[in-house]
């Protein structure tokens, strides 16, 4: 399967550059995958598409500031390093500029040694592992520290940090938010929960494959990186009992879709417990840990328009963006809806 087969034209101008005002005011654009059929709503009305008993899985991962500067203790360099994910204590696998200046010894000082760095390990396309040393604990430091790692597609400063994280955040551990979740408002969630909508949590930190297009020709010539998960007792729980219901499991977010289809059995039934998934969804895939997908509209050629090509099939999602291109919907991070039914 070709890459270029998931490319398409996106005017500039509708790369969303910031957050509307009110999170769940974004449109939504309501795709059956079974007929095609397209519907044009606003996210303040999800709860008119779901049913008492259906179970809504949201990643409750929280962004950290991942993005430092620094200076190479023994030359001056300046030195640039994005926070990927912590390997081991203390260590933690990270994106560095200038990386090929960044060899195995290299000390990094930031902010006047409130943190400095060890290079361990040189990695490929520009990986690094570096082990810090700091006092106190760490996410405190990055707090002083690091900036939020906004996407490229992105040029305006975010005014507001909180508004690149969803209302429930709570795990620290991604470098880019689970957008889809960025819609939900306390306002949303408690309609849901009056009709009976069980809302459930699981935690997918989310690493740099957010950002990484596809450059290979074949789609299976990528290769994923791996991301931490975690689902607990209660809440494999709840998913479990729901499909015993014959209600519907949505994922909010192709993270969370990502969660679910790495532990499902064929019968959708998952268990509780954590790990690392690589998994990469792509046309063809059968799914077994889903029956909805709230997302929001994808970068071409990446292997999340790919994800939602296989749940909804290749020739509808391309037909829904073409709509949504044509009615003028926000894309990417701070963009609009998409919930496939």
């Amino acid at each position: 399967m070709k890459t270029d087969e998931f490319n398409f034209n996106l005017p500039e101008h509708l790369i969303a550059q910031h957050p509307i005002e009110k999170r769940d005011d974004s449109k939504m654009l309501m795709l059956n995958r079974s007929s095609g059929e397209i519907e044009h709503k606003r996210f303040f009305e999800i709860s008119e598409n779901l049913a008492s008993g259906d179970t809504l899985v949201l990643n409750d991962t929280k962004v950290i500031p991942a993005r430092l500067y620094g200076k190479k203790k023994e030359t001056g360099g300046k030195v640039e390093v994005l926070l990927v994910a912590e390997e081991l204590e203390k260590t933690w696998l990270v994106m560095a500029r200038p990386a090929k200046k960044l060899k195995a010894g290299t000390e990094i000082i930031f902010k006047e040694g409130l943190l400095e760095g060890t290079v361990v390990e040189e990695r490929e396309e520009g990986l690094r592992l570096v082990e810090f040393h700091y006092t106190g604990d760490f996410y405190k430091v990055l707090d002083q520290l690091g900036e939020m790692p906004l996407p490229p597609y992105i040029g305006e400063t975010l005014q507001n940090p909180d508004r690149y994280q969803t209302i429930y955040s709570k795990n620290r551990g991604s470098v880019a938010a689970p957008t889809a979740g960025l819609h939900f408002t306390e306002e949303v969630m408690q309609e849901l929960k009056d009709k009976g909508v069980n809302i459930v949590y699981i935690t997918l930190h989310v690493g740099l494959g957010t950002f990484k297009p596809v450059e290979t020709d074949n789609i299976l010539d990528h290769k994923m990186h791996s991301e931490f998960y975690h689902i607990s007792p209660e809440v494999a729980d709840i998913i479990n009992q729901t499909r015993i219901n014959k209600k519907s499991v949505i994922a909010v977010g192709t993270t969370s879709c990502r969660t679910l289809e790495s532990i499902a059995q064929e019968d959708g039934t998952v268990e509780a417990g954590s790990g690392w998934t690589d998994i990469f969804i792509y046309p063809g895939y059968k799914f077994n840990g889903i029956d909805g997908l709230i997302t929001n509209f994808h970068l071409p050629k990446s292997t999340l328009i790919m994800l939602v090509s296989a749940f909804a099939g290749r020739e509808n999602t391309m037909k829904a963006y073409q709509e949504a291109i044509s009615k003028e919907y926000r894309f990417y991070s701070f963009g609009d809806a998409m919930f496939i039914k």
